[in-house]
């Protein structure tokens, strides 16, 4: 059996997403399994040569997981032709202008959304990497996490009848940084950084509607800074001068009205960090990260309202949890290894740059929306 080697610049790997779930639970699982396997018996090697401005922090991570290659020098990882693919999880504000040059360099693409801060250098790069003919995706991850799968299998089954509404519910409380040390970087809030909610989440929101529920075709959406001052990694206080929540509602093919609540201003009482609520004329879902429950219109029970007694009713009781059929491999590892078999022919990748790009102007859509306090209509980003 032969294996082929694929050289991977992962740029960014010492952030948290690059280097958990890209690094540690994705290439590095799929080296510590012999590689990918592909149709004609092959078996492709990543081969990651680990990149960050830090040189200390990111030869330290290299030598932690026993891997030989690093460096802190972007511009000499781009140009050495044994490494075909350029990925990128490091700061949004710099993503287009890397991109390009990996492009430029004959390079394969594949990067953390959002694709670029605005949707000109998204579609930019896009139509950079079509001109040049590489190959290029964008992380979509949550089309592979379980509660989602389930939901998939549900509406392809039939099970809602005709779909009537999706609530989106996600975030949880980001400490200040006075009291507790905060889960998030500082850049977050800081919008000369590229942060925001909105431009974090509403690229999420726009792949996960269309390739689930049904092509986004309008939105409406206010935007918040709840916590105006926010304390840095310094345990320096600063202001946080961008939306930390977003409150957004979509309009769907279909006539399906969707609702999306997000917000790093948020204490959790649900049953998990995001969950999606899915109502239809023959039954309704919610979906976590991982689980999924069903009620379907046979079972759907007759509340009655009265605010002067208790409820008769535990109105947890008759949903039905929908079973694990398969066994469900981690979200970002199962996108790679597809992207993966896409680089050697085996199968379309939809989730492209331009889809990245598709995310961009649904955000900058919303940020419009909320400065102009009225609905936009998402036109169609050409290809």
């Amino acid at each position: 059996m032969s294996e082929r080697r694929l050289g991977i610049i992962m740029n960014g790997v010492t952030g948290r997403m690059g280097k958990n779930q890209h690094l540690i639970r994705s290439i590095l699982e799929i080296m510590n399994a012999g590689g990918l396997e592909l149709a004609d018996g092959s078996r492709v090697m990543p081969d990651p040569i680990l990149v960050g401005r830090d040189g200390g922090r990111v030869g330290a991570l290299a030598r932690e997981h026993g891997l030989g290659r690093w460096t802190n020098d972007l511009d000499a990882a781009i140009s050495n032709p044994d490494d075909t693919l350029f990925f990128d999880a490091a700061t949004t504000q710099a993503r287009a202008g890397l991109l390009g040059k990996a492009i430029s360099a004959g390079k394969d693409i594949y990067c953390e959304k959002p694709a670029a801060d605005s949707l000109s250098g998204a579609h930019k790069v896009y139509k950079m990497a079509k001109a040049a003919g590489v190959k290029h995706g964008v992380v979509q991850d949550k089309l592979w996490l379980p509660g989602i799968r389930k939901l998939k299998y549900l509406i392809d089954a039939g099970f809602f009848g005709r779909i009537l509404s999706v609530r989106g519910e996600f975030g949880y409380w980001v400490f200040e940084g006075d009291l507790q040390p905060a889960q998030r970087p500082s850049w977050n809030y800081r919008k000369d950084q590229g942060g925001g909610i909105i431009l974090d989440m509403l690229c999420h929101w726009r792949y996960l509607l269309d390739n689930t529920f049904g092509a986004v075709q309008a939105v409406s959406c206010l935007g918040a800074t709840h916590i105006p001052t926010r304390w840095d990694e310094q345990n320096q206080p600063y202001e946080a001068d961008t939306d930390d929540a977003a409150y957004a509602t979509f309009q769907l093919d279909g006539g399906i009205v969707a609702h999306f609540n997000s917000s790093w201003c948020t204490r959790v009482r649900r049953d998990d960090l995001l969950t999606l609520h899915v109502d239809g004329t023959h039954g309704s879902a919610v979906a976590g990260l991982r689980r999924c429950r069903t009620q379907a219109r046979v079972n759907t029970p007759m509340p009655v309202w009265n605010p002067d007694i208790p409820p008769a009713m535990d109105y947890g009781d008759g949903w039905e949890e929908v079973p694990d059929t398969v066994d469900y491999d981690n979200a970002f590892k199962a996108q790679w290894e597809l992207f993966i078999r896409h680089l050697y022919d085996e199968g379309p990748f939809p989730w492209d740059l331009l889809a990245g790009a598709r995310g961009v102007q649904l955000a900058e859509l919303g940020l419009q929306s909320w400065a102009e306090r009225r609905w936009l209509d998402i036109p169609d980003l050409e290809a």
